[in-house]
């Protein structure tokens, strides 16, 4: 559940609200900019883990000694970095993580985000990026699992290319997941999204889920009708297996 609160004091009433439904709580950039390693601490202590989403993407020395700090925080179950900062830098990463002291059982899983569910096509050709978003963000995807990560962040419509190209213990996170119920589809600032039983049917580990939770009339209850959507392709999943 992603917590994309400007101030602490507000994260953390709705984190208490929600901490018996989410299985994890994302902290982003705007988060962690405004209240820092104590938003961590504060909204890792009611529960659930941290996604610690703050995608750094700088030369190698300094996003390994960044993802020293992060993995020392209490409670970080994920750390990501950007894929486009390279195969070098996601080395880096990777070794920082596996030097950090905390027991290789408790050390977070490292992933690389491909291709932002914001960018469409022509978004990608602006910044001189060829090719399709899905192309992308497999090829990023395969560069990731090269650097010795553990998964990737990649929109729905990438899952089952991402899961045939790296193997079914590589981890898929999707953001863009914007549930049917309640009406058309909402997008806000996303390109490329699917429902949670879409994503789940097409081969994802986590879904990372904001607005459609946070901004809605009764939230346990939108909380409550993914997760039930969730359940009911994961039965679906398993009937067809």
């Amino acid at each position: 559940m992603a917590l994309d609160f400007g101030r602490l004091d507000e994260a953390i009433r709705f984190a208490r609200r929600m901490a018996g439904l989410a299985g994890m709580f994302k902290i982003n950039t705007h988060l962690f900019t405004a209240a820092g390693p104590e938003a961590v601490r504060r909204i890792g202590a009611l529960g659930p883990g941290i996604f610690l989403d703050l995608k750094f993407h700088d030369i190698p020395n300094t996003v390994g000694g960044a993802i020293s700090a992060a993995a020392r925080l209490p409670g970080v179950q994920l750390l990501n970095v950007h894929a486009t900062g390279g195969l070098k830098m996601m080395r880096a990463a990777a070794k920082a993580l596996a030097g950090a002291a905390a027991p290789q059982a408790r050390r977070p899983k490292l992933l690389a985000v491909t291709i932002l569910t914001s960018l469409d096509q022509a978004a990608l050709r602006h910044v001189g990026i060829t090719g399709t978003p899905s192309t992308r963000a497999v090829s990023l995807a395969h560069l990731a699992k090269r650097a010795g990560l553990d998964g990737v962040v990649a929109s729905p419509h990438e899952i089952r290319q991402i899961r045939r190209a790296c193997g079914r213990n590589f981890l898929i996170v999707v953001p863009g997941v914007r549930p049917l119920a309640g009406g058309p589809r909402r997008r806000d600032d996303q390109a490329r999204v699917a429902t949670p039983g879409e994503a789940i049917r097409s081969g994802a580990d986590y879904l990372v889920v904001g607005r459609p939770i946070t901004e809605a009339s009764d939230p346990e209850a939108a909380a409550r009708a993914i997760l039930a959507e969730i359940a009911a392709a994961l039965v679906s999943d398993r009937r067809r297996a």
